[in-house]
């Protein structure tokens, strides 16, 4: 009798459970409510408390909070521009998807996957607010809300064996906010080289899912799954600080590209240099230099009345592109009174050098880089140079180690100990941008420059005319021995006259930087107010890279 009853109750479960299910499916999709009636629609100040309170999460943040702008002159464009935005994305939705369709048919017994319908609908997304930043950066950053509680058809189709299964998409509504970056801003259009997307909180999504005519989403427990799924997939991706970057514009357009080593440039000594004074000898020296630099050459001393002279001077140049950056090296005969005698050159290309190995280059001097001159030929002595590039450290390596700040107990005693050490007293590059000022203003003439002052060096941007908010946009760099934890940089903010006439120049104010914290953050970029100046500010920004 036991074993019937166990066998009773397996056939229970067997046949119930599914048609429980089935039963539910059908309840809770194709059965309605008969009492849904219209809403009522009343004044503001016909509601009670409760009720306002339940009112608030749907009032836009231009309403509750100042630093949000209303934006309905957008929202009316996108309105008006909709019907060609939708044609626009849903094209670009075919052409992305469908390569990936087609990687799975065949597979899984699935026969083909197409879209029937693919349309946004009637209704665009609205902006309820937007919030614009004002950073230091070079950049433009700025947070919309977006709504949109939209009507899109989009049916796919799935052929599975006999089977011909439509999936529908409907009733969709997504409310989010991102923060755009557009940087860093360049003088090309669109004037930006890449967008930078996050979101600040994760999405909310909601939408129906039709499988064989029902919705899917309604069968209890697997809508807040997938609602849970989505939220924590995008978050995973996009939420801040988790980026996606879209290039707008490639390195060599607009862009300027950041140094990311030094050149150590040993120029050792000559030999059998032409003859260009009428005594039968010369006075050679050698200027030194990387293509895409606009920086001042290099130049050694002179050699007075030698043939083969002896240089072994040292000199270090910023590298950019060691792919496609070579080393000019010029000879010329010093003259005394007019033009210098060009003796012969060379060049050699970065990519031949080995990170961090010295490499010796004996090499023949020629008039120029073309091939076919048959000047070249002719016999103009050597050079003979020691080169060494020198990379500067990954940003991963600076002082603060891993993400969190801490260092395993390996990495304290093999890597982070002497990363920390180079880092704080090894060689390096300081970076110097004078990017510009605000509020000078002089008492007889306005025509602004800015002098840095570092390591008794004294260098000094071009004179902007007529203005008391200049935009100088200068780099300076100074090649260290050692990280500059106890030096200060000095900039001063000057003006100086137009033509003849009394005051020359006029001091608008002055900053001392102290460049401890450049060295352990590797950047730093601030607006200072100028010492003895009553509104001036100074936009400054200053990198340290450790090699």
């Amino acid at each position: 009798m036991e074993l019937v009853c166990s066998i009773l109750e397996l056939i229970g479960i067997v046949i119930g459970f599914p048609m429980g299910l089935l039963l539910g499916y059908f309840l809770f999709i194709y059965f309605e409510p008969g009492d849904v009636k219209e809403p009522m629609v009343r004044p503001l100040h016909e509601f009670d408390t409760s009720s306002i309170a339940d009112l608030l999460p749907d009032i836009p943040l231009w309403m509750k909070q100042p630093d949000y702008d209303r934006l309905d002159w957008l929202n009316k464009s996108i309105y008006h521009m909709w019907p060609y935005l939708d044609k626009a994305i849903c094209n670009a939705i075919r052409s992305s998807l469908e390569p990936i369709f087609g990687e799975y048919v065949g597979k899984y017994l699935l026969k083909s996957i197409e879209f029937e319908i693919l349309s946004l609908g009637t209704l665009p997304p609205t902006i309820q607010g937007m919030k614009v930043h004002e950073t230091n950066e070079n950049e433009v950053a700025f947070e919309p809300m977006l709504r949109w509680a939209g009507n899109p058809n989009i049916i796919l189709v799935v052929k599975l064996l006999a089977l011909r299964i439509k999936i529908q998409l409907i009733d969709i509504q997504i409310f989010a906010a991102p923060r755009i970056i557009l940087k860093p801003l360049v003088p090309t259009i669109p004037c930006f080289a890449s967008i930078v997307v996050s979101l600040m909180e994760k999405p909310y999504v909601d939408f129906g899912l039709k499988v064989v005519g029902g919705d899917i989403m309604a069968i209890p427990g697997l809508y807040q799954f997938v609602q849970e799924t989505i939220k924590k997939q995008i978050a995973s991706l996009y939420l801040w600080p988790q980026t996606y970057e879209l290039q707008i514009l490639d390195g060599s357009t607009g862009t300027t590209k950041k140094p990311i080593g030094l050149l150590h440039v040993k120029v050792v000594r000559g030999l059998k240099l032409l003859k260009m004074d009428l005594l039968g000898s010369s006075d050679p020296y050698v200027k030194l230099s990387l293509s895409g630099e606009r920086l001042p050459a290099k130049r050694t001393s002179i050699k007075m009345k030698n043939l083969n002279p002896v240089w072994n001077e040292e000199f270090n140049l910023t590298v950019k592109d060691p792919q496609s950056q070579v080393l000019e090296l010029r000879v010329y005969d010093w003259e005394k009174v007019g033009t210098h005698d060009k003796l012969g050159m060379q060049i050699v290309p970065l990519r031949e050098i080995i990170p961090r190995e010295t490499k010796q280059f004996t090499l023949n001097l020629v008039k120029n880089t073309n091939p076919n001159d048959p000047q070249n030929k002719k016999y103009r002595g050597q050079l003979e140079v020691e080169l060494t590039l020198k990379p500067f450290k990954e940003n991963s390596n600076r002082l603060s180690g891993n993400l969190d700040g801490t260092f395993t107990d390996q990495e304290n005693n093999n890597v982070g100990k002497s990363s920390k050490d180079k880092a704080l007293h090894g060689a390096g590059l300081l970076m110097v941008t004078v990017q510009g000022a605000e509020d000078v203003e002089g008492k007889h003439h306005n025509n602004p420059y800015a002098l840095v002052c570092f390591g008794g060096e004294r260098k000094k941007t071009k004179t902007l005319k007529k203005t008391r908010d200049p935009n100088w946009n200068t780099e300076f760099q100074f090649v260290l021995e050692e990280a500059p934890l106890k030096e200060k940089i000095h900039i001063e903010v000057i003006t100086k006259r137009r033509g003849f006439g009394f005051w020359p120049k006029e001091l608008l104010g002055y900053v001392d930087i102290s460049l401890v914290d450049v060295v352990y953050n590797g950047r730093i970029k601030e607006k200072y107010n100028l010492i003895n100046s009553r509104n001036g500010a100074i936009h400054v920004e200053i990198r340290w890279e450790a090699i």
